[in-house]
């Protein structure tokens, strides 16, 4: 009886005292992959061979390129840690979401999955429930599954603008010293104003280290100034 290729594989490992493969075994070096290269930037013949065995031993193990994708999802969400329920809920929010940054970009690629997409029922759930409870106890109904989306959809889109603009260095180094140019400008006040915002970051580095974090925590708390105003249009 004919023996598959990846039969051949599995006794090699066990002769040459490899340990064997698991979906747990994908799924690490997948993300580690994710930290290293980014989540578009392997390929699942790549993956087979971080854990040294053939792409149909993944297909086994986790499925196609989607499924592995989607179990890097559910891993990196489940690296989230809740905050306090004692926490104001606009301060619950900002510290969840800044939270969310921070794993994020630790995996380059997730943001933009994840604001299209999102993880996994099973995975979303512990930080759905806690979000949309602590949204429905401020007084917000039936909109508090909207706010939940807009605030979690914000944060994913700000961090994939990130990471995008991280693939292109150059053309972002570009662009600055472009719009740095029309700081003088009196005819154009708007692309003066932009203009020195953006000469300031050229010359002050620790400014321009800065600025994509300072940018998130004002999306997310001018959205949350928002929601605040609404919440007291539903209160009224």
């Amino acid at each position: 009886m004919p023996t598959s290729r990846a039969g051949q594989r599995a006794r090699s490992r066990s002769a040459a005292g490899l340990p064997a493969v698991t979906a747990k075994k994908v799924i690490d070096a997948a993300v580690q992959l994710t930290v290293e290269r980014g989540l578009e930037n392997w390929t699942l013949r790549q993956l087979a061979a971080a854990i040294d065995a053939y792409p149909a031993v993944v297909y086994h193990h986790v499925g196609d390129r989607d499924a592995v994708v989607c179990a890097v999802l559910d891993r990196v969400v489940g690296q989230l840690r809740l905050p306090d329920d004692e926490l104001e809920w606009q301060e619950w929010f900002v510290e969840l979401l800044t939270g969310l940054r921070e794993v994020l970009r630790k995996h380059p690629g997730t943001a933009r999955r994840m604001a299209s997409f999102g993880p996994s029922v099973a995975a979303a759930t512990p930080t759905l429930d806690r979000g949309v409870r602590i949204l429905l106890e401020a007084g917000f109904g039936d909109e508090s599954p909207l706010a939940y989306t807009m605030l979690t959809a914000t944060a994913c889109q700000y961090v994939a603008i990130e990471d995008d603009r991280d693939c292109g260095l150059a053309l972002r180094l570009d662009n600055t010293e472009e719009y740095a140019s029309y700081r003088d400008r009196e005819d154009l006040p708007g692309m003066a104003a932009h203009g020195r915002a953006m000469h300031g970051l050229l010359t002050d580095p620790e400014a321009a280290a800065g600025y994509h974090p300072y940018l998130f925590d004002f999306a997310i708390r001018r959205c949350l100034d928002g929601l605040t105003c609404r919440l007291a249009q539903l209160r009224a």
